[in-house]
């Protein structure tokens, strides 16, 4: 079995001053915006992916009884929350959104998905990533399941956020 070898560290002036150095918070390049989301949906190109825009709009004013806002050039938010994350990075984000980017249409699921494998196996089609879910079109989803996966994880965003 291998030992662990001692290592001394070194300290340099130079890493020091690193050290010791305040870091300033990041900036979020992505805020909420005064453009119009309408405006900005009808300028989708695409034009299965602005009809499932529509569709999504509609849907995630109905759960979340906000108004959307722009955040950044191609994102729909609905409410507002300021996070404050253990590295003490702060921001104002929303609880829900969505994006109809040109590969996918692209939902914000805040809470991520660990909570949702359920209803996850009974969406369709679709992948994820850490808070995201990307969907081709509309059309290979249950949006039934899709609803009650954005309001359960509204309803979780309100709770722990307010």
């Amino acid at each position: 079995m291998p030992t662990k070898k001692a290592t001394k560290k070194t300290t340099t002036k130079k890493t020091a001053k690193k050290a010791t150095r305040k870091t300033k918070p990041a900036n979020n390049k992505t805020v909420a915006t005064a453009r119009s989301v309408d405006t900005f949906i009808a300028s989708v190109d695409h034009t299965q992916r602005r009809a499932d825009a529509e569709v999504v709009l509609e849907l995630m004013k109905t759960i979340t009884k906000a108004e959307p806002k722009l955040w950044g050039p191609s994102i729909v938010g609905f409410g507002t929350t300021h996070l404050v994350y253990e590295s003490g990075r702060e921001m104002d984000w929303f609880y829900t959104g969505f994006s109809p980017r040109k590969a996918s249409l692209t939902l914000y699921i805040m809470d991520g998905f660990a909570n949702y494998e359920e209803l996850l196996g009974q969406l369709g089609k679709h992948k994820t990533g850490k808070g995201c879910l990307y969907i081709n079109k509309l059309d290979d989803v249950d949006l039934s399941v899709l609803k009650k996966l954005i309001t359960q994880s509204v309803r979780h965003m309100k709770k722990k956020y307010g």
